[in-house]
């Protein structure tokens, strides 16, 4: 795959890992000491993997997973943040909000495999993702109206896409944890494992999707992403758009000839 090797840091608190043989990237969260609270060094950190993973055409689809034991993400480094004046808060601002729209604006599919608590930030990280799969020990929520401030890495915009605004307002409004069986029953989690085997299934998961076109997955996911929200007709253009970048491709043609053939593809990517 990337030149860059099967393994690459960015700062102190975050690893790319490659996959070669499935095309499947490992974005890891590595701070354990603070049970990968996002801080500012943290979230550059995020978004310089992004922008790195996005550019790399060998990757085709990505898993988000956590080096701690017994937490995913707790959200933002709230030690950090009462250290900062209201200028250093509006300065960081940014770099916080860059981390969560890096996740988000992948263009390949993603995966959060997630395991102990994902709170805040946190659970928003997942929320990025395409899809998310928990195991048995899982905690979830958006708490962050008990500290006076609002989900802002993207949770009151893509909770309520995912489980509808009645059910998005409840959770929000009352910052309450949900575990595992609640959050898949709510629909806040895709895919339920026993405890101690998301990061297996995330990256399973992210396997069997990998072996499909990844032109073909890049335009599906910008077809879903874009045409959600919008009126039946506006979202079959936005799907029309999607398919012609992928109607003349060189996947397209691959995956002709090779059903036809009664082979496995080799994509070419392009």
């Amino acid at each position: 795959m990337s030149e860059q090797g099967a393994e690459q840091r960015f700062g102190e608190y975050v690893v790319v890992r490659r996959d070669a043989s499935s095309h499947v990237a490992e974005l890891v969260l590595d701070r354990p000491k603070a049970m990968n609270a996002v801080s500012t060094e943290m979230a550059r950190s995020i978004s310089a993997a992004c922008e790195t993973l996005a550019a790399d055409r060998d990757v085709r689809a990505v898993v988000l997973t956590s080096t701690h034991e017994r937490a995913f993400c707790v959200g933002a480094d709230l030690k950090e943040r009462n250290s900062l004046t209201d200028a250093e808060l509006v300065r960081q601002r940014p770099l916080a909000r860059a981390a969560y729209t890096g996740v988000l604006d992948l263009p390949m599919p993603t995966v959060a495999a997630v395991h102990g608590f994902a709170l805040g930030g946190g659970f928003e990280l997942a929320l990025a993702c395409d899809l998310i799969v928990a195991d048995g020990t899982a905690v979830v929520g958006l708490p962050e109206v008990s500290v006076g401030v609002i989900p802002g890495g993207g949770g009151t915009q893509l909770l309520p896409r995912r489980v509808g605004a009645a059910r998005a307002a409840e959770l929000i409004f009352s910052a309450r944890r949900v575990e595992a069986d609640e959050a898949r029953d709510l629909g806040l989690v895709d895919v339920l494992v026993p405890a101690g085997e998301a990061r297996a299934e995330g990256l399973a998961l992210a396997g069997r999707i990998a072996v499909n076109s990844p032109v073909g997955l890049r335009a599906a996911k910008r077809a879903l992403r874009l045409g959600h929200g919008l009126d039946l007709r506006a979202g079959l253009e936005i799907e029309d758009a999607a398919w012609r970048s992928v109607a003349f491709s060189g996947d397209r043609a691959e995956g002709v000839a090779a059903f036809n053939e009664k082979r496995r593809p080799e994509w070419p990517g392009e």
